[in-house]
Order: structure tokens, then C-alpha cells, then sequence
């Protein structure tokens, strides 16, 4: 399995158990996704946004209001987290498919 399929395991198993994760935790899971979304839209090509309806502004700011943030609210930001990586995924490996064929 590859790193980010590893991570994005990490982020559902962590949804599934959110109301035993740590304020602390989140935040890091948080922040490791940010960095893991932005990482794969440069590699995809895609430009950053400052529009206000940006998954990694959201993310932002979750991680910022970490330690106030309900167990609902945290499994649904991991769960948004995994998903946005996993669509990245499927287009990053698309092109290296694309570019071997």
C-alpha cells in the first residue's frame, strides 16, 4: 500500500474513533492533511485558491479551533480530509497512467 492510501486509512480510522482523540492529535492529523493536499494539487497541477469555499481554508480553521471542535465535528473534517485526498489520488495516478501508456 502506498504512504498516502496509508494515511488516508489513518484519517477514516481515526473518524471512527474521534471521540477518543486527543485535541492535540487532530490537530496534527489536520495539519498533516493540509500539507498532504497541497503537496498533491502541485503535483496535479492545480493552483492554490483563496476563495472562501477552499477545503484547506476549512481545514485551517478546524485545526485552529481543535481542542473546542464536538466528536461529530472532528469525524466529519477527517472523513472531508480523506476524501479530497483519495480524489487526488485517483487523478495522480490517472496522469501517471496516462503519461506510461
Amino acid at each position: 500500500m502506498s504512504l498516502t492510501a496509508d494515511f488516508i486509512a489513518e484519517l477514516i480510522r481515526a473518524a471512527n474513533e474521534a471521540d477518543r482523540l486527543s485535541a492535540f492529535e487532530v490537530k496534527r492529523l489536520i495539519n498533516r492533511s493540509i500539507a498532504t493536499i497541497r503537496d498533491m494539487r502541485e503535483e496535479v497541477g492545480i493552483l492554490s485558491s483563496n476563495r472562501a469555499k477552499d477545503v484547506v481554508i476549512d481545514l485551517q480553521v478546524a485545526a485552529a479551533r481543535a481542542d473546542g471542535l464536538s466528536a461529530t465535528e472532528i469525524r466529519d473534517i477527517l472523513i472531508d480530509a480523506a476524501e479530497v485526498i483519495r480524489t487526488l489520488k485517483i487523478v495522480l495516478d490517472g496522469s501517471v497512467d496516462a503519461q506510461r501508456s
